[in-house]
């Protein structure tokens, strides 16, 4: 994945990740019904979505049903996951005590967070020395 998924787009990927495939109208439509603003984007700009999408490799055509393209997501949600949040950390420096300080100040990560981290890092550091 070349560039950052913008917000549609990571709705898109949802849709995509939970469907397998859909068509724009189906996108476009599920967008609509899932809409936080005023207005649901239009369905031309979930085209033109869709289309730059499959320009930067994250969706490819995966058929035609009559006149319509079936699109389907190229890249995994876990490895867009991934990139947001080393695009995330990038703001901190790269540094994550950072991030779970500003996370801690704002009240959103709790102590059973933090013992679940524990058990999550143990465990990963096991991994790695066994390797």
């Amino acid at each position: 994945m070349q560039s950052k998924l913008s917000k549609l787009e990571f709705q898109v990927m949802e849709f995509l990740w939970t469907c397998k495939e859909a068509s724009i109208r189906e996108i476009q439509e599920a967008l609509s019904k899932r809409a936080t603003a005023k207005r649901p984007p239009a369905y031309t700009t979930v085209q033109t979505v869709v289309y730059r999408m499959e320009e930067k490799g994250v969706v490819r055509r995966a058929g035609k049903i009559g006149n319509f393209h079936v699109f389907a997501a190229v890249i995994t949600r876990d490895k867009a996951q991934r990139r947001l949040l080393d695009e995330f950390l990038g703001f901190f420096g790269g540094k994550g005590k950072l991030v779970m300080a500003q996370l801690i100040e704002a009240g959103e990560l709790t102590l059973e967070d933090v013992k679940e981290a524990e058990v999550l890092l143990k465990s990963a550091a096991k991994r790695r020395s066994s390797k």
